[in-house]
């Protein structure tokens, strides 16, 4: 018999029909402006993930994709390029092709979920990409041909060219089948290497301590958190942050810098891209952060992080933010 996940803390994730009957009966009530529609960057930018030249850069395609390079590889978190998501059509195109995409290195996969793993995208990356992914996952890989696949666990860490791949905990479960609900586990990952700024990847979450875990075991620079596909709170809760929480997640890992992510591209829930954006933004200012350290990317835009690191490699973490966030601007307009 398949061993089962948890979350920590024995936090269940587990709705009933009857629950999701009575989500869907809400839902047929509830009328909702689905007008906005998540910008693109203009003009593309996508050629310069193919002339990074060792440089760090970040790149949003839509949803829970990244591609982030470091030491002269390049990374992609939860290829998805669907056009569906099982009858929902995508709400707008990937920010970069596929086919205009560099080859891949590495691909990091969260967890088991349709939305996060498309086999369909995979398969058309360029390149031969290792790929790592929640333990429990890797034997879906292997009867698929995939020969270069590791496993980790939370708190594991494994290397790549220089470049350190950690799992850790979030909140929240899979399935792929009836048959494999939580078969195998589910997390995010911090992505380090020397002279390079540290990302954290959440993946999908609740709201739960293992942020404040994760901010304790890592310097994070900058922190790639979900906004999406919380409502209606009482059946998403404990396995989708709402906005809110989402900031105060960035607070507790404690991050220099918050990018947004997974909402606008597949409707989930009930919630819109755009009520995600207006409450996240109200939290924000209702905190009294700083609005440079909130970066709401466009699609397919790309973040050169090298003056970001020089600055921040000269302040420690109490001092260094208002200046690493300067530089990040500076760079954002020159483009």
């Amino acid at each position: 018999m398949a061993k089962r996940y948890e979350n920590l803390d024995g936090v269940s994730t587990h709705k009933t029909w009857a629950d999701f009957r009575r989500w869907q009966r809400e839902r047929k009530q509830k009328q909702k402006d689905l007008s906005y529609v998540v910008p693109h960057v203009s003009p593309p930018q996508y050629e310069r993930l193919r002339e990074s030249n060792g440089r760090p850069q970040l790149c949003w395609v839509g949803h829970s994709t990244f591609v982030v390079q470091l030491n002269g590889i390049t990374i992609v978190t939860d290829p998805v390029w669907a056009n569906w998501m099982g009858a929902a059509k995508r709400l707008t195109a990937p920010g970069v092709p596929l086919d205009k995409m560099p080859p891949v290195d590495v691909v990091l996969i969260s967890h088991g979920h349709y939305d996060h793993l498309h086999f369909g995208s995979l398969r058309r990356l360029k390149g031969d990409p290792h790929v790592f992914v929640p333990v429990g996952l890797g034997r879906l890989f292997r009867r698929r041909g995939y020969r270069h696949v590791t496993e980790l666990s939370w708190w594991e860490t494994a290397s790549f060219h220089g470049v350190s791949l950690t799992f850790v905990p979030a909140q929240h479960w899979t399935r792929r089948t009836l048959w494999d609900t939580n078969t195998s586990h589910w997390g995010g990952w911090v992505i380090e290497a020397d002279d390079a700024p540290t990302v954290y990847f959440a993946g999908d979450s609740g709201y739960f301590r293992g942020f404040r875990d994760i901010g304790e075991r890592f310097s994070i620079d900058y922190a790639l958190l979900p906004i999406g596909a919380y409502e209606p709170e009482w059946f998403m809760g404990p396995q989708h942050t709402t906005p809110e929480e989402a900031v105060q997640a960035f607070l507790d890992c404690r991050a220099r810098l918050f990018v947004p992510m997974h909402y606008g591209a597949f409707r989930l829930a009930d919630d819109t891209p755009k009520e995600a954006l207006d409450r996240l933004w109200t939290e924000w200012r209702r905190r009294g952060l700083e609005e440079e350290r909130l970066l709401c990317l466009k699609l397919g835009e790309v973040i050169d992080a090298a003056q970001a690191l020089t600055a921040l490699s000269q302040f420690d973490n109490s001092f260094s933010q208002t200046s690493a966030i300067t530089t990040v601007k500076q760079a954002r307009q020159k483009e």
